[in-house]
């Protein structure tokens, strides 16, 4: 996966709390595991104005033009703000690859469920919890200034305005810090150990080639 280390973006707004997964890609379009192909479905129900099933071609489909990802000041947003109790509901991986494969790169949010919290992870993309005063002010801020922009910096553990007025800590987890910086999934991490992996199957099938027969004996 992409490592994560300093972000600069376009930060869109989602004033709502509560979004949850089947929100963020709903059911019809959980058929494929592949992790990509999900952006132009991300929060579809309320994107678009008709019902969206697999296979539509969504650039003739007509948008609702009071859904905030639709505005024109967040085109190209990689940064989401959103409230309280985001990513809620079923436990589906989808919904962080649907933000990810959107373009987004960080979510900014009070609070996560947790389901949806963990699996950020494991893709490379970065939740952050920020106290609910903060989030405040960054609404009001990014309102106030069309092509607000923000900058996560994930090794001092900061997001902060691209001017340097304002800047918010943020906890993480330290090993899935380390992750994120080096671009280390669970399978990446796995490899770094291959030459140990590679050593442990020598000695096995030495120690007990018979592991090596079918149940009708040949290898």
């Amino acid at each position: 996966m992409d490592k994560f280390t300093v972000h600069k973006g376009l930060v869109a707004a989602l004033d709502r709390a509560n979004v949850d997964t089947d929100a963020i890609i709903p059911k019809q379009f959980l058929k494929s595991v592949k992790r990509t192909g999900f952006g132009p479905n991300l929060f579809d129900e309320w994107r678009y104005l008709d019902h969206g099933e697999p296979g539509m071609d969504n650039s003739k489909r007509p948008l609702n033009p009071d859904f905030a990802l639709n505005q024109a000041r967040f085109k190209g947003a990689s940064i989401l703000l959103a409230r309280k109790n985001f990513g809620c509901g079923s436990s589906r991986e989808h919904a962080p690859w649907a933000l990810q494969d959107y373009g987004f790169r960080a979510v900014i949010a009070p609070s996560f469920a947790d389901i949806f919290f963990n699996n950020c992870f494991k893709i490379g993309f970065l939740p952050i919890v920020l106290p609910e005063s903060a989030v405040d002010r960054l609404f009001h801020e990014v309102a106030a200034f069309p092509g607000f922009e923000l900058i996560v910096d994930l090794d001092a553990q900061m997001v902060r305005t691209v001017d340097g007025s304002q800047a918010y800590p943020f906890e993480v987890d330290s090993f899935r810090k380390y992750c994120l910086i080096n671009g280390l999934d669970e399978i990446g991490l796995t490899l770094r150990q291959s030459d140990r992996i590679h050593e442990f199957e020598e000695r096995r099938l030495h120690e007990q080639p018979w592991l090596t027969k079918t149940a009708g004996g040949r290898a």
